[in-house]
């Protein structure tokens, strides 16, 4: 079986059917020992709602391990990054074919792919329910 992907985090609120758990989200160069002087690192806190699992119990500033199985990233980097650049990448290729010039190409691309982020934005209800997190043992 695949590895999962895992982040560790910190209990911040139980609520009943459901765990609110804040997680840091790190570039890569974040553990480099000069991380604090070239500027480049970045850190952002998330909230990932988490549903209680049966039989335990939660605290507020618990420390715990958030989980996804790694087929649903795969999914999340497919829909968030693979899919929009085919999409640019085909409109920019295809439109000066048909008799459009460069710049008009260019900036219907970019709303090509803007269009496809305003419909995940929409969708994002639906979307969300194939993510399932989960706290290891």
């Amino acid at each position: 079986m695949a590895e999962l992907i895992s982040h560790k985090g910190r209990v911040v609120s139980v609520d009943q059917g459901k765990i609110n758990v804040e997680i840091v989200s790190e570039s890569a160069c974040a553990a480099c020992h000069a991380a604090g002087l070239c500027g480049m690192s970045e850190s952002r806190k998330k909230i990932v709602e988490v549903p209680a699992p049966r039989g335990r119990e939660f605290a507020v500033g618990q420390e715990v391990e958030v989980c996804l199985a790694p087929k649903t990233g795969l999914k999340a980097v497919l829909l968030s990054y693979v899919l929009p650049v085919m999409i640019l990448l085909f409109l920019i290729l295809s439109l000066p074919l048909i008799g459009l010039g460069e710049l008009a190409g260019g900036l219907v691309a970019i709303g090509g792919v803007a269009v496809y982020y305003l419909i995940l934005y929409f969708c994002k209800g639906r979307l969300a329910e194939g993510y399932e997190f989960f706290i290891r043992n």
